[in-house]
């Protein structure tokens, strides 16, 4: 009977002694920071990079990875931080990885020429176009914009060149519009409900706190954004995507409101290590419902859009390492 005993315990022992070496031993090398960039506090940015940070955290002992998220400039200071390496891994709109990784787009990005180096790790929420319109302006659809008076973003921005893009796909010119306006997104909920503008126009995740203030303050409604214009936009960009305003998200606007636009992007550079991007995944899909509660914006989220939605720069070799692992690939 003993030595049914010391064979029951020596096994025993032989399985404790691969479970410590296995995936929940604990990390006993030297332990790795990476920062991640986001957006201003404000925003959806910031919120995202704190949740990926929360998981990663909390899988610390295993892995030996510190995760710590900041407040930054956004999606272009994101990226030129990421190739200067002054950053790890940041959020970035879809467009703007387009551009950096060719060398396109904005003035800092053709100077600097293509970032090669810029890697894909996920996608993250889609950021539509949004067209909040009075209730009493008879839009319904971005069509209806003609004749009227329309804030479209301030001169320069990435939203005002989002929106003179689309308006010329649809075979518009400024000179259709009753009135162009370049407002501040701040400013624009109190001149839609003031009556000093009939609708305006900007990219943003959902739920957002201007479209809520908007909606709040006066009857304001969604049109629609659709149409063959969207089909050959989302079809000749790789960096857009169909999305949907979320019905009910609201007040006064009940039903989901089709639209397109880009997305928010998580991405780093082949300088980051192939196990620490892995371990960021991991952290993420492994706890995936975890992180769809950590955030409103991340409720409708999927694996499968994920990797590869709005990627615009290949994908992290890490990356492709879990999910491969996880049959996603």
């Amino acid at each position: 009977m003993k030595a049914c005993y010391w064979v029951v315990g020596a096994f025993i022992l032989i399985l404790s002694a691969c479970t410590e070496t296995g995936n929940n031993a604990p990390y006993k090398g030297t332990e790795t920071k990476i920062f991640l960039g986001s957006g201003g506090t404000t925003g959806v940015y910031y919120p995202t990079a704190g949740a990926i940070c929360r998981l990663v955290n909390q899988r610390r002992s295993r892995h030996g990875i510190k995760c710590a998220a900041e407040s930054t400039g956004g999606s272009v200071y994101n990226i030129n931080s990421i190739r200067s390496g002054e950053l790890d891994m940041a959020i970035a709109q879809s467009d703007w990885q387009y551009h950096a990784y060719r060398g396109t787009g904005k003035a800092s990005f053709r100077d600097a020429g293509p970032f090669l180096d810029l890697r894909s790790v996920f996608s993250v929420h889609p950021e539509p176009v949004a067209v909040l319109a009075r209730a009493d302006s008879g839009i319904a659809t971005v069509g209806d914009l003609v004749g009227k008076r329309v804030s479209v973003g301030v001169s320069g921005s990435g939203t005002r060149n989002f929106w003179e893009s689309m308006w010329k796909k649809m075979g518009y010119s400024y000179g259709d519009l009753k009135e162009t306006t370049g407002l501040k997104s701040p400013d624009t909920p109190k001149a839609l409900c003031d009556n000093r503008i009939d609708a305006f126009f900007w990219l943003v995740g959902n739920p957002s706190g201007i479209n809520k203030q908007t909606t709040t303050m006066c009857d304001a409604v969604f049109a629609r954004v659709e149409g063959t214009f969207v089909n050959e936009l989302v079809s000749e960009y790789s960096y857009l995507r169909k999305a949907v305003i979320p019905g009910g998200v609201y007040p006064g606007n009940p039903d989901d409101v089709p639209t397109f636009g880009v997305g928010a992007t998580f991405i780093a550079s082949t300088a980051v290590s192939d196990e620490t991007v892995y371990q960021v995944v991991k952290a993420v899909f492994e706890n995936f419902q975890t992180f769809k509660r950590l955030h409103p914006a991340f409720a409708r989220l999927r694996k499968s859009e994920m990797i590869k939605d709005s990627l615009t720069a290949p994908l992290h070799a890490g990356a492709i390492r879990y999910y491969k692992e996880a049959g996603l690939m």
